[in-house]
């Protein structure tokens, strides 16, 4: 007499995105995980008070990011039931914001933390300029007092160097187009993430899908991008945090 047929190893993607770039990786990771047999749930955190993407102004754009190094808290809406299921793998994703992870991550990770990530394994897809090292470090250290599991992490930067990307940042988030200026569009052709890491973050959900459905350690994978520019050489843990 044969056994019951194995389950489906389940994969749950929370993520928050202001300004659609960790949107577009969050559906480029689905897309590469989609080509294994795994049943992906993927749920977006929306804030109860809606956040604008640009902010608008220089001044409103200075508050803004020091309130955010403050690791200010935005609440959100409240997730569906199935997401406090058990899953193989939680994927946690958003942006940096001032060397912090944002703050609808923040106000989830205190609200439903203990219930979603105890005894889980998760792995964090963080979004960001390019300080993103206090954004791991923190995220990391929040995961594991909850209990989690957290054996490898993805990272994807800006790609203009410095210091044209903060420049272009700020001017971004404060309703400018830098990329149309005639002092920066020669050093800050686009805002964000390229075409190129989009579709790498696909490869890297066919690697995480694989890893899942196979039972393969996700510690041995290696989100290596060329494409990503650090401040610095980066230490070994910046493609395998």
């Amino acid at each position: 007499m044969s056994g019951s047929p194995a389950q489906p190893k389940r994969i749950l993607v929370l993520y928050y995105s202001f300004s659609s770039q960790t949107k577009n990786l969050v559906q480029s990771l689905l897309d590469g995980m989609a080509e294994y047999e795994a049943e992906v749930v993927c749920e977006r955190l929306v804030p109860t008070i809606p956040q604008h993407f640009p902010i608008g102004t220089i001044p409103k754009t200075f508050k803004k990011m020091i309130v955010t190094l403050f690791r200010q808290r935005i609440p959100i809406e409240p997730l569906p039931e199935h997401c406090f299921e058990p899953y193989d793998l939680i994927i946690l994703a958003g942006p940096t914001w001032s060397y912090n992870p944002s703050g609808p991550v923040l106000s989830l990770i205190d609200r439903d933390g203990q219930r979603l990530f105890a005894q889980q394994t998760v792995l964090p897809v963080i979004s960001c300029r390019g300080f993103w090292r206090m954004h791991w470090w923190g995220i990391k250290s929040l995961l594991k007092n909850l209990g989690a599991r957290v054996p490898n992490g993805i990272i994807f930067t800006h790609t203009s160097k410095e210091p044209w990307r903060t420049v272009g940042v700020f001017l971004k988030l404060a309703g400018e187009t830098p990329e149309r200026m005639s002092w920066m569009k020669d050093h800050y052709p686009k805002y964000g993430h390229t075409r190129q890491q989009i579709d790498e973050a696909r490869r890297f959900g066919e690697m995480i899908g694989r890893a899942v459905t196979q039972g393969e350690e996700l510690e041995r994978l290696v989100f290596n991008t060329s494409l990503a520019i650090y401040e610095e050489h980066p230490p070994e843990y910046a493609s395998r945090p």
